[in-house]
């Protein structure tokens, strides 16, 4: 369901919930692929996530925080948008030492679905 609304939303075809699930469904990857709760990802308003290896925050704002809206977000996540351009023009705000995230993307997944390789089966076309 997530890689399909990636895959929606990178068509142009995505409705609100499509951007929710998407953005959902990148987190989640982001966090499997880097586990940690050093950087705190944040896409408001569809979700956020701890991720990446190293000090541990449990109170208060973390030191080190990612935060965009959904379609740069998204933009990352499938290798539409590089790093270097969406931080230098403000559309993600990174603070603290950690929160350069541009390792770990585009995500796998995310790619994929933005490519239409890969992932859940698409739905047969019916001749109308």
């Amino acid at each position: 369901m997530g890689r399909a609304a990636v895959g929606v939303w990178a068509r142009g075809e995505a409705e609100r919930k499509d951007v929710t699930t998407a953005v959902r469904f990148t987190l989640e990857e982001l966090a499997e692929v880097a586990p940690g709760n050093s950087v705190e990802v944040r896409v408001p308003p569809a979700g956020a996530v701890q991720a990446v290896a190293g000090p541990r925050h449990t109170r208060g704002t973390p030191p080190n925080v990612v935060e965009t809206d959904p379609e740069t977000w998204l933009g990352l996540a499938t290798g539409a948008l590089a790093w270097a351009d969406v931080v230098e023009d403000g559309r993600v705000r990174a603070s603290g030492d950690r929160s350069d995230i541009s390792h770990l993307l585009p995500l796998t997944a995310g790619r994929r679905a933005a490519s239409g390789s890969g992932g859940e089966p698409k739905a047969p076309v019916v001749p109308g």
